[in-house]
């Protein structure tokens, strides 16, 4: 187990440029209720970012609902509360999927990782950091809706994607969403993802809806990302327990998903040079024992 360990965090680390210190861009990705394709926006914005050259690691923080390797067809060892429970280093726990991401399943008792001594605190932490060094992207794959503990992880990302559909009961639950978001950190960036649109006039008036009721009531821009359709390449993708951008990659949603991930990567070259606060800072200052 060890030895594996160590040969999986030396090969994410071997083409590391160690005077730049960079650390992982943590991106949460939320929704305000279930059922809206938020794991499985995760899972191919992921493997869409991994074909570019960028290295992903997904971390599923579904409480009870964990699915990440449900949808890879795929059966985890262990999960980041065995990482806690049994001190075990966080590249032991780490699983391979398509195009080498690697992701760590989430787990039913997650609720014991935010009921910790100063022991397992600074266990996490450390383990965090090896990681956070390690890779370009951290997705974290958020459970629907937001309670105290998962709130942690959210406020303390470098940014959130928003995920809803047309629906008016889940777009009122992304508006709540946003509106949580903005109350504890106002200076989070969110972008908003319009899934199973029934037509791209359909998904941008979506978007238009939910950015201006935030930009009136919360003082708040927040910028569409992308539009995704509703589209049968996705349940027969879900069906083969294959991610739709590999499943059919000529279907209108993995179009529109390479086109996200071109958006978004070209987005990021501009901001290179933005100092950002590491994930591990933002998260100590939320679970410090006893706070």
């Amino acid at each position: 187990m060890r030895d594996q360990a160590d040969a999986l965090r030396k090969k994410m680390t071997g083409n590391m440029n160690h005077s730049t210190n960079k650390q992982a861009d943590v991106i949460a990705v939320v929704s305000g209720k279930g059922g809206v394709g938020k794991s499985n926006f995760t899972l191919n914005f992921s493997i869409g970012l991994q074909k570019k050259g960028k290295k992903v690691l997904i971390i599923d923080m579904d409480i009870g609902m964990a699915n990440i390797d449900i949808l890879l067809g795929q059966s985890s060892t262990y999960s980041i509360v065995d990482m806690m429970n049994e001190e075990m280093s966080i590249w032991s726990i780490m699983e391979e999927g398509p195009e080498g991401i690697q992701y760590i399943a989430g787990g039913s008792g997650l609720n014991d990782l935010f009921q910790m001594n100063d022991m397992k605190a600074d266990h996490l932490y450390r383990q965090i950091e090896s990681a956070e060094s390690a890779f370009d992207y951290i997705l974290l794959d958020m459970g629907a809706g937001v309670n105290s503990n998962s709130a942690y992880f959210l406020l303390s990302s470098h940014s959130v994607f928003l995920v809803t559909t047309p629906e008016p009961t889940s777009v009122t639950d992304a508006y709540a969403m946003v509106k949580y978001i903005h109350h504890h950190e106002p200076q989070l960036r969110i972008s908003l993802i319009i899934n199973r649109s029934r037509s791209v006039k359909d998904g941008e008036r979506t978007a238009g809806n939910v950015k201006e009721v935030t930009k009136k009531f919360l003082g708040k821009n927040i910028e569409l990302m992308s539009i995704f359709p509703d589209d049968n390449a996705v349940w027969k993708a879900v069906r083969a327990q294959t991610p739709f951008l590999l499943h059919n990659p000529g279907s209108k949603p993995a179009k529109a998903m390479n086109e996200t991930v071109n958006i978004f990567i070209a987005g990021v070259t501009q901001d290179e040079t933005e100092m950002k606060p590491t994930f591990i800072g933002r998260l100590k200052g939320f679970l410090r024992p006893g706070s």
